[in-house]
């Protein structure tokens, strides 16, 4: 093995004996009683009311997939702002370019109505 890649295997095998440690003692001495209220979906102190899986509407999908694009959107955005000045009018045309396409999804999500809650 070579001797500089020995340290990271050493941490590793400690990660490893760390885990099953861990396990070992959750299962030895963590609690063993079931209880019926431990098993419920909300420990409020309230009765439930209905079943906790429900149907989520597709409109939250969208929401959330839309919010991941344009989260992306600023990951791509920060590293062209720090060395936009290295990458000149290239760099300003493909930024520009990215941008434009971001603003052509969001105005079509936004004229078929995805975004509007009835």
């Amino acid at each position: 093995m070579n001797d500089s890649y020995f340290p990271l295997a050493v941490l590793f095998a400690l990660a490893g004996v760390v885990v099953l440690a861990l396990l070992f003692i959750a299962q030895k001495f963590g609690p063993k009683s079931v209880n019926p209220a431990k098993s419920q979906p909300f420990e409020s102190g309230n009765p439930p009311k209905g079943d906790a899986r429900i149907r989520f509407s597709v409109r939250f999908y969208l929401v959330a997939m839309l919010f991941l694009i344009f989260d992306l959107e600023v990951v791509f955005l920060y590293p062209w702002a720090i060395y936009f000045r290295q990458l000149g009018l290239f760099g300003l045309v493909q930024m520009g370019i990215f941008l434009g396409i971001l603003t052509i999804g969001y105005i079509y999500v936004w004229r078929k109505g995805a975004l509007e809650w009835d």
